[in-house]
């Protein structure tokens, strides 16, 4: 079941320029990524999803759950695009947290805990304290944080940042393994590299407006048939988008 974004608008304060303005968009099956420029609105349209951000007009809706329930905050995950340590926790310590903080009992959280940073290989770090943790190895522990309570939808806030193409290349293998029938994974972005294609879908957004959502295949035939395999989810960011690049 998606999430339902129906003719949401946002702006941060009243006389603000509306970041988002009556945008409508159904979450897809599977891993899709969110393509677009910094400022694009891609986390506005993230918050929104999660329910942490309020629309200023329009609804978000999980069938017919309204995004600001407890039930609809369990079922959609939110991992931002900063993780914080959390002082004097251990990685599997702050994944039971965030497990309780969405209601699961403390058994079952510590229980689930493990699991679900199992899933995020870091099984072997799980009792290390989240301080000592890599860039890369705390921004797993946000993974397994949205997994803890069983949500149905991930909703990932430029994951990457700051990784190198290695790296990233893991991380989008990982995230690739948790995309299943059951689960579905948005993940936001505004670098092209980050565009595997066995990613299921593409939605690009651009000035606060939707430019393309379809199957990553129907993405990059934007591209011209001349141009080089590795041009080619840029040519097609370009053509669909209008911006020149989506990397940096």
């Amino acid at each position: 079941m998606p999430v339902e974004l129906d003719a949401v608008s946002y702006a941060y304060g009243r006389n603000k320029p509306r970041i988002l303005d009556r945008l409508s968009y159904l979450t897809p099956d599977g891993f899709t990524v969110l393509l677009g420029p910094n400022g694009a609105g891609k986390s506005t349209l993230l918050k929104l999803a999660a329910g942490v951000n309020q629309p200023t007009t329009g609804a978000v809706r999980l069938g017919r759950l309204p995004s600001m329930s407890r039930e609809y905050r369990t079922r959609v995950a939110w991992m931002p695009q900063t993780i914080t340590a959390m002082t004097g926790l251990t990685a599997r310590e702050q994944v039971a947290y965030t497990g309780w903080l969405k209601g699961m009992n403390r058994a079952d959280a510590w229980t689930t805990a493990a699991t679900a940073l199992d899933r995020v290989q870091m099984k072997d770090r799980a009792d290390a304290k989240t301080k000592q943790l890599s860039g890369g190895q705390l921004r797993r522990v946000g993974v397994a944080s949205a997994l803890v309570h069983d949500a149905r939808i991930l909703l990932l806030d430029e994951p990457t940042a700051g990784m190198d193409p290695t790296q990233r290349r893991v991380f989008r293998d990982l995230i690739l393994n948790l995309a299943t029938d059951e689960v579905q994974v948005l993940m936001s972005t505004h670098d092209v590299a980050d565009l595997a294609e066995e990613a299921d879908h593409v939605t690009v957004l651009a000035e606060g407006a939707i430019r393309f959502n379809g199957a990553t295949r129907d993405f990059l035939a934007h591209a011209p048939v001349e141009t080089p395999e590795g041009r080619r989810a840029e040519t097609a960011y370009t053509t669909v988008s209008g911006y020149h690049t989506a990397t940096g």
